[in-house]
């Protein structure tokens, strides 16, 4: 069984094989969605020359980004266990209404930050977590119902009002610059960065690859399948909380239908970054250029004054295309 749990990791991580007839499918894992990246910003520079390729646009890309490859990143350890979490927008809304309207109460900015943000997205995420283990139903069944029970308290505990107010420190150090480089684009770097170390060279990591690839093989190799299957929810819902509150220092207020249609972009975000919709195979550096990929459109159609209506059209291509192409070159590989 050992074998089974170190093959899926391999798998996983892009350990290639060394046979020329593979060589089609070990490209496309390793360099597919980089290549729809770059293509997508030579598409762009052509369309809008004097405006896409400025420094201040390329900036602009970078943080309209961020909060993406966060959920993203969230979403994509969901996925690596074959599951989901379709809750990522509303837990957003939630942990970002929180901790705006504890800093209105009067609470310490970095102590709403935590309370509200990171222990209160935990706190969702080992609530997704619990309700799979216990159930046994499908992530998507769970996390349907608890997108809209999340987003259902959101409105209860707003009136369904915006919250805002807030201390100048909180908005100028989340939403203010560090060497030119805007917070949140930092926080989403270190934060993928960290997960990416988690997934790649920790135990979790291989355990959480193994259980992705074949749960079965993991639990007769001594995996604990539903301890495991927490950890991935939590490590979603703190990921969702970091967004909802770089969403609020961002915006300067707390919108409760804020993150509305998110975890579609999370999930085409993290599909489009190489992860397979069926478990044990995916990198956290594929989910951040993903998350790019979706900022370049974004910024792209804004510049080019597009209805964003168009967006949803391209997102759902993109999906279908990345999906079709990971079929077709991973049988090969």
């Amino acid at each position: 069984m050992k074998d089974s749990v170190t093959s899926a990791h391999e798998n996983a991580g892009g350990t290639a094989s060394r046979k020329p007839g593979l060589a089609l499918g070990t490209l496309w894992q390793s360099s597919g969605t980089l290549a729809i990246l770059l293509l997508l910003l030579a598409i762009c520079s052509v369309l809008s020359p004097e405006f896409f390729l400025t420094k201040d646009n390329l900036v602009q890309v970078l943080l309209q980004s961020s909060v993406m490859i966060l959920l993203a990143c969230g979403v994509f350890f969901t996925i690596l266990i074959a599951g989901i979490d379709l809750s990522v927008g509303s837990m957003l809304a939630l942990t970002g209404m929180v901790t705006a309207q504890l800093m209105v109460a009067g609470c310490p900015p970095w102590l709403a930050v935590l309370l509200g943000g990171v222990l209160l997205g935990a706190l969702l995420g080992v609530v997704n977590g619990f309700l799979v283990n216990v159930t046994q139903l499908h992530p998507f069944i769970i996390t349907l119902g608890m997108m809209a029970i999340y987003r259902g308290l959101t409105l209860i505990i707003s009136d369904a009002r915006s919250v805002f107010g807030f201390p100048v420190g909180f908005s100028n150090v989340l939403a203010g610059r560090v060497l030119g480089m805007p917070v949140p684009v930092l926080v989403a770097i270190a934060v993928a960065g960290f997960l990416y170390f988690l997934a790649s060279y920790t135990r979790l990591g291989r355990n959480i690859y193994a259980l992705g690839g074949n749960a079965q093989a993991a639990w007769f190799s001594g995996i604990n399948i539903k301890l495991h299957t927490l950890v991935v929810f939590v490590i979603s819902g703190v990921c969702s909380g970091i967004a909802g509150v770089l969403t609020v220092a961002r915006t300067g207020a707390a919108e409760p239908n804020a993150g509305t249609g998110f975890e579609t972009l999370a999930i085409a975000s993290a599909i489009i970054g190489g992860t397979s919709f069926f478990g044990g195979r995916g990198r956290v550096t594929g989910v951040v250029v993903g998350g790019l990929i979706i900022g370049v459109i974004s910024n792209i159609l804004n510049i080019m004054n597009v209805q964003s209506y168009y967006q949803q059209i391209v997102m759902g291509a993109l999906i279908i295309g990345t999906v079709t192409a990971d079929k077709i070159f991973g049988k090969k590989k």
